[in-house]
């Protein structure tokens, strides 16, 4: 790397440190704090309360405190990775790194604490003296063996888990990147030979680990910077290496890397040499973890053994084995449970979780952060990624269940798969909210064709829908550019084995597809030549065909081009026998609760008609997912006090809805800031019908309601299901651009929905 280049980059990284504020943490109020009445709650006299009530019962602390989500980060900065024996104030950014990842990856609090004291025992006397504070404590970068000590000595004395990620957290995602490729290599951890080099915390804890998964004890030499760790050696010795000790005579890693199957590296650059690899067992598997140079880089490993399968610390090569994988998880279910340590079987069951995720097809939010890299299972590809969003179901799951099987939970959880689910929430912000519409899509069994079955994000919600649901997918495309795409984007499925192909370049279906398609149109415009080539080539109005003729139930379509083209063709075909489009709902879920926008597509001016249907098919569809409607009519006018275009329309809409009874609550017309602050509104109209805030904006102009929908999409991180396509019987909805596979698997939920059931929840 160039020197200008180095400059620019440190330069980057201190800016990132610095700016806008000092450092990558702050503390921030749960409670509010606005006047008296919260002062005198949040400390005295009300904070009395919380003290008696925990002085009573301890274990209501993680009741009344943010202790049974807190954890501790605790270092004396003497082993920080790479860097070497720092110091506890030069340490800092890098606990500081490591809370800020605990409340990124599992949403865990986390105080970074760094301690000037070398002595282990000292240490570990202050950080017991934390327990109070704290739900668990991860110890950090200290130097071996003091770390072996500390944790002991925590151990012994603490009631809560106490966790050294350096060693642990290491060794559990090389036990799971190990037990896959073990699964690629057709080897299994009782016939396996491995050399290790690194004698430290992290490389005694892996051995340990893979003990626990069964490589038998005289199958695992060890060597560190002075040589094999054999029987009688003295020089820089200690119990947790002599565990290691090997009776042979032989001294160097040259000599006992003859026909390892696995190297487990974890000391220094460049100490496996390629000629070494060379003598090792056929195909062997590479573990390469010294930062920031590898014992031996990959292309030198392939270039003796093709076959061997590599894994580093390092994020730019495959197979990255990074603590991140593990610890936030791991402290995530032993919190959630109250457990009063980390056993065996917790780092077990992690493990287990982690390697099954990775052997699982590859989730479409990690294929989207990491684009072009290949994630399929196999060689290149033995550990999830980071930003695998399933990772805290699957793994803080597996963990909770650990510690209750094992008697450490003091706050076991009666439903586990609801507590999966909750995790999942919390990532898949739309896991909670659509949960009723994925139970009724269960419920029957529809077939939903895909317009634009070509594209990656469909690709992926038909694998999920296969998964996930009964619905079956039809896909318009080209059956080789699926399989293709398919396979780069490292999923198992493959057309028509498991989904069914309308193939627009040579269907037996085509005479039939086209000829309906004149019949409905010839009267507007349509020529037979016309319509052949529009069934050559419009995916939608070829999947708009294959409903109308029953080939299928529902239609999805609009990943590219603009909605109201596609809209076209869809009310053009299935706009019939009473059918017609009303508007375009789109649920946005936000941090503090559902919210539906309508109409953002449709309409462009809606008449008081359209916009009294456009409110019905909102409720519906609330309802159907398990929302109270309240709805709110906006516009620029407040309740009569503008003679407005918008004003006179939503007065008029309002009429109409009161011409019968209804069964929910709506009010109109109102500004947005109305509809929103019920005490704002109070002020305006005490006699309002409208409890609380609204939860369905129904406006004025499309414009608006399209404005409102992306600005909380875009600056409000607001989480959009839909856009839902109303008065179209579910047989169509069409989507936008900017959707996702996970977007575009909701509305495969929604249109699964058997209309029976959907009217049902109305």
């Amino acid at each position: 790397m160039d020197e200008a280049r180095h400059d620019a980059i440190r330069q980057a990284a201190l800016d990132y440190h610095e700016f806008p504020k000092p450092g990558k943490l702050e503390i921030r109020a749960t409670k509010p704090l606005a006047n008296g009445r919260d002062l005198s709650r949040a400390y005295s006299p009300g904070v009395a309360e919380a003290c008696l009530e925990i002085k009573a019962d301890p274990a209501t602390a993680s009741r009344y405190t943010a202790r049974g989500n807190l954890v501790a980060v605790v270092t004396n900065g003497t082993a920080v990775l790479g860097l070497g024996n720092i110091g506890a104030l030069a340490s800092k950014p890098v606990m500081e790194g490591k809370a800020v990842l605990f409340k990124k990856f599992a949403n865990i609090d986390c105080f970074d604490i760094e301690l000037n004291e070398p002595d282990p025992v000292k240490l570990a006397e202050i950080v017991c003296a934390l327990e109070p504070t704290f739900g668990a404590i991860n110890l950090e970068d200290i130097k071996a063996p003091d770390c072996f000590i500390v944790e002991k000595l925590c151990r012994e004395k603490m009631n809560i888990p106490v966790f050294h990620d350096d060693q642990h957290g290491t060794a559990i995602v090389v036990g799971a990147a190990a037990t896959n490729a073990l699964h690629v290599a057709g080897k299994a951890f009782d016939q396996i030979k491995i050399v290790s080099t690194g004698g430290g915390a992290a490389g005694i804890a892996c051995l340990n680990m893979l003990l626990k998964l069964g490589v038998k004890r005289e199958n695992v030499w060890l060597c560190d910077i002075h040589g094999l760790v054999h029987e009688g050696r003295e020089i820089d010795m200690n119990p947790q290496k002599a565990a290691y000790a090997q009776a042979s005579d032989k001294r160097t890693l040259d000599e006992v890397i003859e026909g390892a199957d696995l190297f487990l590296g974890l000391s220094g650059p460049g100490v496996l040499k390629p000629e070494m690899v060379a003598r090792m067992a056929p195909n062997p598997i590479i573990f390469a973890l010294a930062n920031p140079t590898p014992e031996i880089l990959p292309d030198a490993v392939r270039a003796v053994a093709p076959g061997a399968i590599i894994a580093t610390g390092r994020s730019d090569f495959p197979n990255q084995v990074n603590n991140v994988l593990c610890f936030p998880f791991i402290f995530r279910g032993a919190l959630d449970v109250g457990a009063t340590q980390i056993n065996d079987a917790m780092q077990l069951a992690c493990i287990e979780g982690i390697a099954a995720l990775a052997r699982a097809t590859t989730s479409a939010e990690a294929a989207a952060a990491y684009q072009g890299e290949k994630l399929s299972f196999g060689p290149d590809y033995l550990i999830p990624k980071p930003f695998d969003p399933r990772l805290i179901g699957v793994v803080a799951s597996a963990v909770a269940k650990a510690a209750m099987d094992t008697g450490v939970a003091t706050r076991p959880i009666a439903d586990l798969d609801a507590y999966r689910d909750k995790l999942n929430g919390s990532v898949f912000k739309s896991a909670l909210i659509m949960r009723p519409v994925f139970e009724a899509a269960r419920q029957a069994e529809r077939r939903i064709i895909f317009a634009e079955g070509e594209d990656e994000r469909v690709l992926r919600a038909a694998n999920a829908m296969l998964e996930e649901m009964t619905d079956k997918p039809i896909l318009i495309g080209r059956p080789e550019v699926i399989a293709r795409r398919a396979e780069r984007a490292g999923l198992s499925i493959r057309p028509d084995r498991d989904f069914e192909i309308v193939n627009p370049e040579s269907d037996a279906r085509y005479r039939d597809y086209w000829q309906s398609y004149h019949e409905l149109m010839a009267r507007q415009g349509v020529t037979p030549d016309l319509a052949r080539a529009i069934m050559r080539t419009n995916s939608t109005a070829i999947g708009a065909i294959a409903v109308h003729r029953g080939d299928a139930e529902s239609l999805i379509c609009g990943t590219f081009g603009q909605y109201l083209w596609h809209l076209k063709y869809v009310t053009e075909v299935l706009g019939r026998c009473g059918l017609s489009a009303h508007g375009a709902l789109s649920l946005m879920i936000m941090e503090d609760g559902p919210l539906f926008i309508a109409d953002t597509q449709v309409n462009p001016v809606p008449t008081p008609e359209q916009i009294a249907q456009t409110v019905l098919g909102a409720v519906r569809h609330a309802k159907r997912f398990g929302v109270t409607p309240k709805v709110a009519l906006c516009s620029h006018s407040n309740f009569g006090n503008l003679d407005t275009d918008s004003g006179r329309r939503m007065r008029a809409a309002l009429e109409i809805l009161d011409s019968e009874t209804r069964s929910f609550l709506y009010e109109g017309e109102m500004s947005l800031d109305a509809a929103l602050d019920p005490e704002l509104r109070a002020r305006m109209l005490p006699s309002s019908r409208l409890e609380k805030a609204a939860n369905i904006l129904v406006f004025a102009y499309s414009d608006a309601a399209n404005a409102a929908r992306n600005i909380l999409r875009m600056k409000a991180g607001g989480l959009e299901v839909g856009p839902i396509l109303m008065g179209m019987g579910n047989k169509a909805h069409i989507v936008t651009p900017s959707i996702t596979a996970r977007g575009l698997l909701n509305v495969s939920a929604i249109a699964g929905t058997p209309v029976a059931h959907y009217a049902h929840s109305s």
